[in-house]
Protein backbone atom coordinates (compact mmCIF):
# COMPACT_ATOMS: atom_id res chain seq x y z
CA UNK A 1 0.00 0.00 0.00
CA UNK A 2 1.29 3.45 -0.90
CA UNK A 3 2.20 5.80 1.91
CA UNK A 4 1.41 8.93 -0.14
CA UNK A 5 -1.85 10.24 -1.55
CA UNK A 6 -1.79 12.91 -4.25
CA UNK A 7 -4.95 14.33 -5.73
CA UNK A 8 -5.13 17.05 -8.37
CA UNK A 9 -7.85 19.61 -7.72
CA UNK A 10 -9.22 22.48 -9.74
CA UNK A 11 -8.81 25.68 -7.80
CA UNK A 12 -10.39 28.98 -8.77
CA UNK A 13 -8.46 32.08 -7.87
CA UNK A 14 -10.67 34.82 -6.47
CA UNK A 15 -9.68 38.05 -8.15
CA UNK A 16 -11.13 41.45 -8.91
CA UNK A 17 -12.27 40.29 -12.36
CA UNK A 18 -15.72 38.71 -12.63
CA UNK A 19 -14.37 35.44 -14.08
CA UNK A 20 -12.26 33.46 -11.66
CA UNK A 21 -9.44 31.74 -13.53
CA UNK A 22 -8.89 28.03 -12.90
CA UNK A 23 -5.49 27.03 -11.67
CA UNK A 24 -4.21 23.51 -11.16
CA UNK A 25 -3.26 22.47 -7.66
CA UNK A 26 -2.36 19.22 -5.95
CA UNK A 27 -3.32 18.07 -2.48
CA UNK A 28 -0.75 15.70 -0.97
CA UNK A 29 -0.73 13.58 2.17
CA UNK A 30 2.16 11.44 3.37
CA UNK A 31 1.75 8.86 6.11
CA UNK A 32 5.27 9.74 7.32
CA UNK A 33 3.99 13.23 8.24
CA UNK A 34 0.52 12.16 9.41
CA UNK A 35 -0.79 15.47 10.73
CA UNK A 36 0.04 17.53 7.62
CA UNK A 37 -1.49 18.20 4.22
CA UNK A 38 0.37 19.96 1.45
CA UNK A 39 -1.21 21.99 -1.33
CA UNK A 40 1.08 22.73 -4.25
CA UNK A 41 0.58 25.22 -7.04
CA UNK A 42 2.76 24.83 -10.17
CA UNK A 43 5.08 27.62 -11.33
CA UNK A 44 2.82 28.91 -14.15
CA UNK A 45 0.02 29.52 -11.63
CA UNK A 46 2.11 31.64 -9.25
CA UNK A 47 3.26 35.25 -9.32
CA UNK A 48 6.83 34.24 -8.55
CA UNK A 49 7.02 31.74 -11.42
CA UNK A 50 8.11 28.91 -9.10
CA UNK A 51 6.22 26.03 -7.52
CA UNK A 52 4.57 27.12 -4.27
CA UNK A 53 3.71 24.62 -1.55
CA UNK A 54 1.66 25.36 1.55
CA UNK A 55 1.65 22.95 4.50
CA UNK A 56 -1.18 22.92 7.01
CA UNK A 57 -2.98 20.46 9.23
CA UNK A 58 -5.38 17.83 7.97
CA UNK A 59 -7.56 18.73 10.95
CA UNK A 60 -7.78 22.37 9.74
CA UNK A 61 -8.82 21.27 6.26
CA UNK A 62 -11.51 18.93 7.62
CA UNK A 63 -12.88 21.43 10.15
CA UNK A 64 -12.95 24.19 7.53
CA UNK A 65 -15.51 22.25 5.50
CA UNK A 66 -18.10 23.00 8.21
CA UNK A 67 -17.13 26.38 9.68
CA UNK A 68 -14.50 29.09 9.35
CA UNK A 69 -11.23 27.77 10.78
CA UNK A 70 -7.70 29.04 11.12
CA UNK A 71 -6.22 32.27 12.35
CA UNK A 72 -2.73 32.07 10.88
CA UNK A 73 -1.26 31.82 7.41
CA UNK A 74 -3.89 29.34 6.20
CA UNK A 75 -7.62 29.74 6.73
CA UNK A 76 -10.43 27.50 5.49
CA UNK A 77 -14.18 28.05 5.37
CA UNK A 78 -17.25 26.76 3.56
CA UNK A 79 -18.66 28.83 0.72
CA UNK A 80 -22.17 28.00 -0.39
CA UNK A 81 -23.29 24.46 -0.94
CA UNK A 82 -20.39 23.01 -2.91
CA UNK A 83 -17.33 25.20 -2.49
CA UNK A 84 -14.64 25.62 0.13
CA UNK A 85 -12.48 28.73 0.41
CA UNK A 86 -8.81 28.46 1.27
CA UNK A 87 -6.93 31.65 2.11
CA UNK A 88 -3.14 31.70 2.03
CA UNK A 89 -1.59 34.70 3.80
CA UNK A 90 2.04 35.66 3.13
CA UNK A 91 4.06 38.87 3.42
CA UNK A 92 3.68 39.31 -0.36
CA UNK A 93 -0.11 39.23 -0.13
CA UNK A 94 -3.10 36.96 0.22
CA UNK A 95 -4.33 34.36 -2.25
CA UNK A 96 -7.96 33.28 -1.96
CA UNK A 97 -9.07 30.19 -3.84
CA UNK A 98 -12.25 28.17 -4.18
CA UNK A 99 -12.13 24.37 -4.42
CA UNK A 100 -15.07 22.04 -4.87
CA UNK A 101 -15.94 20.65 -1.47
CA UNK A 102 -16.50 17.18 -2.96
CA UNK A 103 -12.87 17.08 -4.14
CA UNK A 104 -11.65 17.92 -0.66
CA UNK A 105 -13.98 15.35 0.92
CA UNK A 106 -12.68 12.62 -1.43
CA UNK A 107 -9.12 13.56 -0.55
CA UNK A 108 -9.84 13.50 3.19
CA UNK A 109 -11.60 10.13 2.89
CA UNK A 110 -8.53 8.69 1.15
CA UNK A 111 -6.23 10.08 3.84
CA UNK A 112 -8.53 8.62 6.50
CA UNK A 113 -8.28 5.21 4.85
CA UNK A 114 -4.50 5.50 4.96
CA UNK A 115 -4.26 6.94 8.50
CA UNK A 116 -7.52 7.13 10.48
CA UNK A 117 -8.21 10.48 12.10
CA UNK A 118 -7.16 10.38 15.75
CA UNK A 119 -4.56 7.67 15.15
CA UNK A 120 -1.92 9.84 13.49
CA UNK A 121 0.39 9.50 16.50
CA UNK A 122 0.75 5.77 15.81
CA UNK A 123 2.61 6.61 12.58
CA UNK A 124 5.32 8.50 14.42
CA UNK A 125 8.56 6.86 15.53
CA UNK A 126 9.45 9.20 18.36
CA UNK A 127 12.48 7.16 19.45
CA UNK A 128 13.96 7.38 15.95
CA UNK A 129 13.17 11.09 15.65
CA UNK A 130 14.71 11.83 19.04
CA UNK A 131 17.83 9.85 18.11
CA UNK A 132 18.11 11.89 14.89
CA UNK A 133 17.85 15.15 16.82
CA UNK A 134 20.51 14.07 19.29
CA UNK A 135 22.77 12.83 16.49
CA UNK A 136 22.45 16.14 14.64
CA UNK A 137 23.20 18.10 17.82
CA UNK A 138 26.56 16.39 18.38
Amino acid sequence: MSTVIEQPVEARLVAASPRMPSIPATLRYDREDPFAVRMTFPAPATLEGVDVCWTFSRELLAAGLHAAEGNGDVRVRPYGYDRTVLEFHAPEGTAVIHVRTGEIRRFLEATGDLVPTGLEHLQLDLDHDLAELIRDAC
